[in-house]
């Protein structure tokens, strides 16, 4: 079982064994065993498995993983029948229940198996520490699609209040990589859909984020299915496209009435060749364009006799 949790890397094995966490208000709490544990706890915190009633077992309300392959399930069933559960699952003592940190799947499979009893590692900890070694966990698998590993992300930000470079020391990812995963929850809910579903791959999903709106998006993602098109093949598709695209023109601030005003009475004497531009701090130029000296003469005059 030792080879197991340090199999885990800087996941499950490393939040519960020495890793002391940080919830939302700021304060420290570690996930420290039972009592039944605890004589073992100093050496190795997952050294001590217990055997629990599994109509005790209640799931996880936090479980990151949002489907369960019912063929896998069966298949995992009848394995735990022959050779029983071999990894245990890990839960937290909530008054006579059990409530699921990590191992759910185990869990079903073991009850379709039709078990009593399955081992388990008891641990002690409140919902963040749980929210998060539930998170890690299931993060550490490999089965996992794309959009759900993004959404764990994403709650590891915004629920336990990380920041991507703690995050990222959590799950023992390269930040870039975090990074990558959080912009897919940018794409429309159809191309996340079709990345639940396998439909196309997170490459396609980093070439169609290339594209400015939802609606070319969908387009280019649509066309990579039904053509059956390959990373490379869409990528260079969409750079054709907007390499064909005219360039979008700068915006040009809006200017206050007061300066339309100066080009207005300007534009008596300069048969309206006069151009006003303003930037958004305010500075600017006024330039006019005379077409005789006659222009200037007659502009001078006017000046004069208003001065």
């Amino acid at each position: 079982m030792a080879k197991n949790s340090s199999a885990l890397g800087k996941g499950l094995g490393a939040l519960i064994s020495d890793a002391t966490e940080i919830n939302r208000n700021g304060q420290k709490h570690r996930a420290t065993f039972s009592d039944e544990d605890s004589s073992q706890s100093a050496a190795n915190p997952l050294a001590s498995v217990n055997e629990i009633p599994v109509e005790k077992i209640v799931t996880n309300p936090y479980q990151p993983r949002t489907t369960f392959d019912e063929d896998a399930l069966a298949e995992l069933s009848e394995s735990i029948k022959v050779l029983g559960l071999v990894q245990p699952i890990t839960v937290r003592q909530i008054g006579a229940k059990y409530q699921i940190i990590s191992g759910e799947r185990r869990y079903r499979a073991s009850k379709m198996a039709g078990l009593s009893h399955i081992p388990a590692y008891i641990v002690k900890t409140d919902d963040q520490g749980m929210l998060e070694m539930a998170i890690v966990e299931n993060i550490q698998r490999e089965d996992l699609n794309v959009m759900e590993v993004a959404l764990s992300y994403r709650r590891l930000i915004e629920e336990c209040n990380l920041t991507q470079e703690q995050m990222a020391d959590r799950v023992g990812k390269k930040r870039t990589s975090v990074t990558n995963f959080l912009r897919l929850l940018k794409l429309p809910a159809a191309i996340q859909a079709a990345l639940r579903e396998g439909l196309v791959s997170m490459g396609h999903a980093k070439c169609i984020l290339s594209l400015e709106n939802a609606a070319d998006m969908e387009k280019f993602c649509e066309d990579a299915i039904r053509k059956d098109w390959s990373v490379r093949v869409l990528e260079t598709k969409i750079k054709e496209y907007l390499a064909g695209r005219p360039e979008k023109a700068p915006d040009v601030p809006e200017l206050p009435e007061s300066h339309y005003r100066v080009a207005d009475i300007l534009g008596k004497y300069f048969d309206n060749n006069v151009t006003v531009k303003r930037t958004e701090k305010g500075s600017g130029s006024v330039t006019i364009r005379f077409s005789s000296d006659k222009e200037i003469e007659d502009f001078l005059n006017v000046l004069e006799k208003n001065a």
